[in-house]
């Protein structure tokens, strides 16, 4: 006579437990990766609450823009001696843009796009534009805020 086998149903059971921990693991990894707090967003307001010096306003060409990540600002130059600056903190999950391509900011956390121009949503999930900041140019340097 054979030992008895332990039912196929208890094993299942186990099993079954054992993916949705896993799966549970997954899912918080998951969230994790959407956090703001890796993207510098989180936290700290969308535009400069005081003045902030850029650096030189030559260095955003006639009819494109530059991304000052570590300020959380994008700086637009439509023509000669015009600026026009924006946050740079994507107004979907405060997500700081990492680049522009073909004047559109990205936002590296859920893909929003925005005309770096304008501020404008061209791409969800974000749903707002970017909020404006007033920018001059003083003594051959960009001043925002």
């Amino acid at each position: 006579m054979s030992a008895p086998q332990p039912p196929a149903a208890a094993r299942r059971t186990v099993l079954k437990g054992a993916a949705a921990i896993v799966g549970a693991a997954g899912a918080g990894a998951a969230l994790t990766g959407c956090s703001t707090e890796t993207n510098s967003g989180a936290g700290s307001p969308a535009v400069p609450t005081a003045p902030v010096e850029l650096g030189a306003a030559s260095e955003v060409p006639v009819g494109g823009a530059k991304l000052y990540r570590e300020r959380k600002l994008v700086v637009s130059c439509p023509a000669e001696g015009q600026y026009k600056a924006f946050s740079a903190q994507c107004t979907h999950a405060g997500c700081v843009l990492d680049k522009i391509v073909e004047g559109q900011g990205n936002c590296p956390c859920h893909g929003s796009r925005f005309d770096v121009a304008t501020g404008k949503v061209l791409r969800g999930p974000a749903t707002d534009p970017l909020p404006a900041v007033p920018v001059r140019a003083e003594g051959g340097k960009l001043i925002a805020g």
